[in-house]
């Protein structure tokens, strides 16, 4: 399948560009270049682009309702930061991390608690990362055990169920959220092995794509694949594997890259990589969620 060719591109070379966020209500797109140490904010008004260094690296971060600061996962725990100041406040109730084990992907559920997982950096084999939740008491607990890597986490337009990309396994699974507790759906929605999509794994010379995932309204997502670029329509009760969409229609598809690990030869032939794409969709996504303490 021929990828659309993006109506525009940021040319900022991220080394990983993630967990990009359409901040609504100031009308600015934000994103993090995790091994950069870099946070970006693109005034889409004014067509500005500020780029702030971090004190950690950033694996994700969440909007907060009726705070100008940002819920935050950096690498070693989740604070709430406030950019402009430069100051970090951690949350008070959270565990230690293993050595060699940092903060990834998240993001701010449909009732307001913010998620983040984990991932072990490096050669190692073991599974002792987790899925983290953060509460409105600012309470952190961990959800999910025995992951290596936990990125493209995403929620369902009515809150009720959460998406996991445990990568390695290359697997998407789904999660039932409720009130008091919660309960895992035995079974993947999306693998490699069993594609619920026809699509076709590309050579791995082509620009990589960030992993993460966004949704849509009911009866429209699609698929970007980690490595070769291709957008894949999938069916309705799949969440869509994007980051997200932002404009006034909220129809503006946009998706970060990366370049760490690509040698001179890929980089020549792939000159975007790490930059940040946007496309028309045709489809329309969902405003972005806020953490409420």
């Amino acid at each position: 399948m021929t990828a659309p060719a993006p109506i525009d591109i940021f040319r900022v070379a991220n080394i990983v560009g993630e967990g990009i966020l359409w901040d609504w209500r100031r009308q600015v797109l934000r994103w993090t270049d995790i091994q950069g140490r870099h946070l970006y904010r693109f005034d889409w008004m004014q067509a500005g682009l500020q780029v702030v260094d971090t004190p950690e690296r950033v694996g994700s971060f969440g909007l907060i309702a009726g705070s100008d600061r940002l819920i935050t996962a950096f690498a070693s725990g989740i604070a709430l930061y406030d950019v402009d100041r430069q100051s970090v406040e951690w949350l008070p109730r959270q565990p230690a991390l293993d050595a060699g084990v940092r903060f990834n992907d998240g993001r701010v559920d449909r009732g307001g608690r913010f998620w983040s997982g984990t991932m072990v950096e490096g050669d190692r084999g073991d599974a002792s990362a987790c899925l983290y939740s953060v509460d409105r008491t600012g309470a952190v607990k961990c959800q999910v055990r025995g992951i290596r890597i936990s990125n493209g986490l995403c929620h369902s337009p009515d809150g009720e169920r959460l998406y996991l990309r445990i990568r390695r396994r290359v697997t998407i699974f789904e999660y039932e959220l409720l009130e008091n507790r919660r309960e895992y759906w035995d079974h993947a929605v999306y693998s490699h092995r069993r594609p619920r999509a026809p699509f076709r794994r590309r050579s791995r010379r082509r620009r990589r794509l960030a992993c993460g995932v966004r949704t849509g309204v009911p009866g429209a997502s699609c698929v970007t694949l980690p490595t070769g670029g291709s957008t894949v329509p999938c069916g309705a009760d799949l969440p869509a594997k994007l980051r997200l969409f932002r404009g006034a229609h909220l129809d503006v598809l946009c998706i970060t890259s990366a370049r760490e690990g690509l040698d001179a030869a890929v980089l020549h032939a792939e000159p975007h990589a790490g930059d940040v794409f946007l496309y028309r969709t045709g489809v329309q996504g969902l405003p972005e969620s806020e953490y409420r303490p």
